[in-house]
């Protein structure tokens, strides 16, 4: 893994959608779902293989995502409101076609 992040603040990301690992920290919820980069937090062994009493290795990046959450949810009541998730680098994948302050 290289040294700098390959996602920064304020890219769209999409995230994966596919079955959960093993041991996942993805909420199912999210799945699919566009938000976008917060930040990065940081890069920590990966809790997928610690679960299973491996080394952790690669190490995963680690980033605070966005979300709005009418676009989790289609009947949310509140306009504006947005939920935070910290998810691993090999959950997102960017989204070109998201544009700013699309839903």
């Amino acid at each position: 893994m290289s040294d700098a992040p390959a996602l920064g603040p304020g890219v769209a990301v999409r995230v994966v959608g596919g079955p959960p690992e093993p041991h996942c920290r993805t909420p199912h919820y999210l799945r699919g779902k566009t938000g976008i980069v917060d930040r990065e937090i940081g890069t920590y062994a990966d809790p997928s293989r610690l679960a299973y009493h491996k080394p952790g290795l690669p190490k995963r990046r680690l980033y605070r995502v966005r979300f709005d959450q009418a676009s989790l949810w289609p009947d949310y009541p509140t306009p504006g409101d947005t939920l935070y998730a910290d998810l691993y680098e090999h959950w997102l994948l960017p989204d070109a076609a998201h544009k700013p302050g699309q839903a």
